[in-house]
């Protein structure tokens, strides 16, 4: 019978730790009831999924199939702590904020949120650190999503996704063609970086007819000149009052738990500016790559 032998290292067990934290946030709130939102929903999904991952990734290691797996192991599990480590962020973020603030829980039910909320943090620096740990360092050859401009593309992908939930509910997009232009301008990069990721997870970048690191630095100037358009519409469109534009947050919105529609308007202009930086620094890194290799 074979004998398994799991090496100890610091990805080990930042990994193990990880492992557990998302365990106990989602057994915790699954123990303290049901919640009745979809954002509850979200959470559960953002902690159970990076456990099953984490657990899958483990595993994988543990049996020595990295060899075997479809997909490029240089560049799957970084990509995945990287992910997981926004998918927890925003779970940190989001349950305390529907679920704690004036959500009316008490005793054993708030204990067991704040409890959740607490390991959901952890969590999320577990997986900072795999990151920290696993990515490229100066000099080393390392697959392309350990690198910055790898780990930029990821978050180009999570920012973009939240954009998507907020300005879909309610739909916020249909009163002016400008907004429509905005939409557009999430889609197209959205496709556009997560193709690149699933091209360089499953290590097709060689099947493309032109040089990629060209293909990057070309597609990072465009996403940035786009962003841009939509980082100064967005908001005039929409806090404008010569647009029918609210500048003010409503009264009614202080009485709600969690984000009204006019704070969504508001946190899509933020998220759309933090994308316009993520693809600037992209760029630049991007720029720089090509030229250090030409």
């Amino acid at each position: 019978m074979p004998i398994v032998v799991l090496q100890s290292s610091r990805l080990l067990w930042v990994r193990l730790a990880a492992l557990l934290f998302t365990c106990v946030a989602f057994s915790v709130v699954a123990h303290g009831g049901p919640l009745n939102r979809g954002e509850g929903d979200w959470c559960i999904f953002c902690w159970a999924f990076s456990f099953a991952v984490t657990l899958l990734v483990l595993l994988v290691e543990l049996f020595g199939l990295q060899t075997r797996t479809p997909v490029s192991w240089t560049n799957f599990p970084i990509t995945f702590a990287c992910y997981a480590s926004l998918f927890c962020l925003s779970a940190s973020i989001m349950f305390p904020l529907y679920f704690l603030k004036g959500s009316g829980a008490y005793g054993e039910t708030r204990d067991l949120r704040i409890t959740a909320t607490v390991f959901s943090c952890l969590a999320t620096v577990a997986y900072l650190g795999e990151v920290s740990l696993s990515r490229a360092k100066p000099g080393e050859v390392a697959g392309y999503m350990a690198t910055v401009p790898g780990l930029l593309k990821v978050c180009e992908t999570f920012v973009a996704s939240v954009i998507f939930v907020f300005i879909s509910n309610p739909v916020s997009y249909e009163q002016h063609p400008a907004l429509k232009w905005c939409m557009a301008v999430y889609c197209i990069c959205f496709v556009l970086s997560a193709a690149i990721v699933v091209l360089c997870v499953g290590e097709c970048t060689g099947c493309l007819p032109f040089p990629f690191a060209r293909f990057l630095s070309a597609y990072a100037l465009l996403a940035v000149a786009m962003y841009l358009t939509a980082t100064i519409i967005w908001p005039v469109f929409k806090f404008d009052s010569r647009y029918h534009g609210a500048s003010r947050r409503p009264n009614w919105c202080s009485d709600r738990s969690g984000l009204c529609d006019w704070d969504k308007l508001v946190a899509i202009a933020v998220l759309t500016a933090l994308n316009f930086l993520i693809y600037l620094a992209d760029l630049a890194y991007s720029a720089r790559l090509v030229f250090v290799s030409t």
